[in-house]
């Protein structure tokens, strides 16, 4: 029992190590995005998804185990009544952006935390599973520059902040064929938005409003996946997801302030302020999201998929104001090939080979022009040498994003990126009662 138990620290601790080192180099780097569309709503919306499922396009909601092999699906918490070991998920993102409008172009390079996920079986047919990880994020900074009779004005408006996720869920199977989830989430963070209106004229009195929300309250997630056998291999899955559209609680401050600068071009202590709410109580109202999705796998080979998602955002609202959103729907297809999961003598066999595409008409209308996103995702599943007598499984996930939002039309901006996503996953026989001493 002792060797055991000398075991199973040294597995916390090298669990423990990655974790600092994640964590560390995260805090460093959290700048999350530098996008003008992350302006509307809570910002970029970055969903619940692991990279091994962002390199198939984005499709969970029927996704459970690929090739034997543990996942924490997150976004369909009725996936956890089918993890039978001890799973652990860690990881970073970073993107590449390209902003474009008419001639002008600039490039930005943001990197984050990616997510952290914890998942364990309670028993034969049930698992939970808890972590945390980004729900949006909110950067952005530009000017428009206007004529007020014969006076240039300048409109700047700045965003930064986001929101994350933190959550516990738990997933149960019903026979062989039905499992049922549902995650607790406690969503939380802070948004900030200022509205600057600038005169160019030396000594004249500008004017700012300041915006900030310290969020934080409950919402909920679950969802079903049904498995039909359509060949002795051969597996089909459907399944069906979703949130609440609940209310989320937050502290908002407001002010309304006017500010000058000085010759050197230095701004001045604000000269007045008009109006000032410290720590008001409000609220976020949360879209209600419903996802629909089919995939079909041949154990430990192949599996192919597709989700189709939609979203009530016409009806969410900031501090009891709707924010003129309107609803928004998306698909997804895409599948994962592994050539030989066991073989001994390949290791590109071995490999996970994942590829999706995906398309979105988001909840952003800018004039009578609806702002879209498309784009195709590639991924390697990488695994490693297996420990402790073969049961404990490692594999690091890579992903690629390459896609665009948005349309040079209208005088619009084009985003364009490229997205970088990179986890390590462990599948270990922890929690496992032993009957030798």
């Amino acid at each position: 029992m002792k060797l055991l138990q000398i075991k199973m620290y040294k597995r916390i601790n090298y669990i423990t190590a990655i974790l600092v080192l994640v964590c560390g180099l995260s805090v460093q780097a959290q700048v999350t995005t530098s996008s003008p569309y992350s302006r509307y709503g809570f910002g970029n919306i970055k969903g619940s998804l692991l990279p091994q499922l962002r390199a198939m396009g984005g499709i969970s909601t029927a996704v459970n185990k690929v090739s034997g092999f543990n996942y924490i699906n997150m976004q369909n918490p009725a996936s956890y009544a089918g993890i039978n070991l001890t799973t652990i998920d860690i990881g970073m993102s970073a993107n590449l952006t390209n902003l474009s409008k008419g001639s002008a172009s600039e490039n930005n390079f943001n990197s984050t935390f990616g997510h952290l996920a914890f998942a364990a079986p309670v028993t034969r047919r049930s698992a939970l599973s808890f972590g945390i990880l980004p729900y949006s994020d909110l950067g952005y900074s530009y000017r428009n520059s206007v004529k007020v009779d014969t006076m240039s004005v300048d409109q700047i408006y700045q965003g930064e902040g986001g929101l994350s996720k933190a959550y516990l869920g738990y997933g149960y199977r019903f026979g062989d064929h039905l499992r049922i989830g549902g995650n607790l989430e406690y969503i939380f963070g802070n948004l900030q938005t200022t509205r600057s209106t600038e005169y160019v004229s030396l000594g004249s009195i500008n004017s700012r409003l300041q915006n900030k929300n310290s969020v934080g309250g409950l919402n909920y997630s679950y969802g079903v996946q049904y498995d039909i056998n359509v060949g002795a291999k051969t597996l089909l899955t459907l399944g069906y997801s979703g949130s609440s559209s609940g209310k989320i609680r937050s502290s908002q401050s407001f002010f309304a302030t006017q500010y000058s600068y000085d010759a050197n071009g230095n701004e001045n202590t604000a000269i007045d302020t008009l109006s000032a709410i410290d720590n008001g109580k409000s609220n976020l109202k949360l879209p209600l999201s419903h996802n629909f999705g089919i995939a079909i796998q041949q154990s430990d080979k192949w599996m192919v998929g597709a989700d189709f998602r939609m979203s009530k955002w016409s009806a969410v609202s900031i501090n009891n104001v709707n924010q003129g959103l309107q609803d928004s729907w998306g698909a997804s297809i895409g599948g994962q090939w592994t050539p030989d999961y066991s073989s001994y003598n390949s290791y590109l066999k071995r490999i996970d080979y994942r590829l999706g595409f995906n398309y979105d008409k988001t909840f952003i209308k800018i004039g009578n022009q609806d702002i879209k996103q498309m784009g195709a995702s590639l991924g390697f599943g990488l695994p490693l040498p297996s420990a402790n007598g073969g049961s404990a499984f490692y594999k690091i996930n890579f992903t690629t994003e390459v896609g665009q939002r948005g349309t040079l039309s209208n005088n619009l901006v084009k985003e364009q990126y490229i997205n970088f996503h990179l986890g390590f996953t462990l599948n270990d026989t922890w929690f496992r009662k032993y009957r030798v001493d």
